[in-house]
């Protein structure tokens, strides 16, 4: 099968770790050993989150006396692709002896009138207190919001449009690679209504939906998104929490699921499922074989008698 996997942050970071760059590499090394079994079996194509990388870039440009203004987000957003992609190339390589790893800058086409823009709320970066949050957000002109831990920045979100490198990707897999792309929901860019140009905005696009339209423009049989929960939970965290094994895309969106952290996920595994009548799958990382093989996650099925 072509899957594309979809990498949550905790891959790298998990909560309250800090993100010095060998506790990233020892993160990176549980990623190349979930997903080399697989790698040995189907075509991957691997994407990722950046929540934590981003937001530390942001607060060291922010900081920097050299710089007359912060570095733009979306620039970060390149810088983390690199990082991350370095980080995982490398030790994929390391498990697959022989295969083609390709790390790709990826871009995504947004619109620049998503009304997004004008309501952030995507998370980034670390958790502050909130007297911290207020002073940042005052200082830095950062809008900020509260997360399940504490106050964090929040930059709009707007919806992908098109991975502009999907092409290129689609030729690497035909070579025989395994790609890396993608990374943070892919650099964010509008287009020029009359020339097509390209400029960066600021502002960070979901990982789990770009992974879901990149898996679609490429003809993927398969989204796997993994995370740091073995399952989708209803009620997660109350003594009602019980698990979802098995749904099609309308009963997944009938369920309770927090907006920060599972919905997305699940909308992305419900959006691939009904576009394409492939299968989707949510579960955890070290378990990312087993939710492939049905034995593992919840499956996310296409409605046959909607069909």
């Amino acid at each position: 099968m072509r899957i594309v996997v979809a990498l949550g942050g905790n891959a790298l970071l998990h909560r309250g770790e800090r993100p010095d760059a060998a506790v990233q590499q020892a993160n990176i090394d549980r990623v190349a050993t979930a997903l080399a079994a697989l790698a040995h079996e189907h075509e991957i194509v691997l994407t990722h989150g950046n929540g934590p990388q981003i937001g530390l870039l942001a607060t060291e440009s922010a900081s920097d006396p050299a710089l007359t203004a912060p570095y733009p987000l979306h620039l970060l957003g390149a810088q983390t692709q690199g990082m991350i992609g370095s980080l995982l190339a490398c030790t994929l390589h390391d498990a697959l002896p022989g295969r083609h790893i390709v790390t790709l800058v990826t871009h995504t086409l947004v619109r620049a009138d998503d009304p997004a823009f004008a309501r952030p709320t995507r998370f980034v970066g670390q958790v502050h207190s909130r007297d911290l949050a207020r002073a940042l957000a005052r200082k830095r002109g950062w809008h900020i919001a509260r997360d399940t831990n504490g106050w964090r920045r929040v930059v709009p979100s707007p919806a992908p449009e098109r991975i502009l490198e999907t092409d290129t990707v689609h030729e690497l897999l035909n070579s025989g690679a395994l790609v890396i792309c993608a990374g943070g929901g892919g650099v964010p860019v509008t287009a020029d209504d009359d020339t097509g140009a390209l400029t960066g905005v600021e502002a960070a696009v979901d990982k789990d939906l770009a992974a879901a339209l990149l898996a679609e423009d490429l003809k993927a049989d398969f989204l796997l998104v993994l995370t740091d929960v073995p399952c989708v939970y209803e009620d997660y965290g109350t003594p009602a929490q019980r698990p979802v094994l098995d749904a099609t895309p309308a009963e997944l969106r009938r369920r309770s699921l927090p907006e920060g952290s599972m919905g997305p996920k699940a909308e992305a595994a419900a959006r691939f499922v009904e576009r394409t009548g492939g299968l989707a799958a949510i579960g955890a990382l070290d378990a990312a074989y087993e939710i492939v093989h049905g034995r593992s996650g919840t499956l996310v099925r296409p409605d046959l008698a909607a069909g």
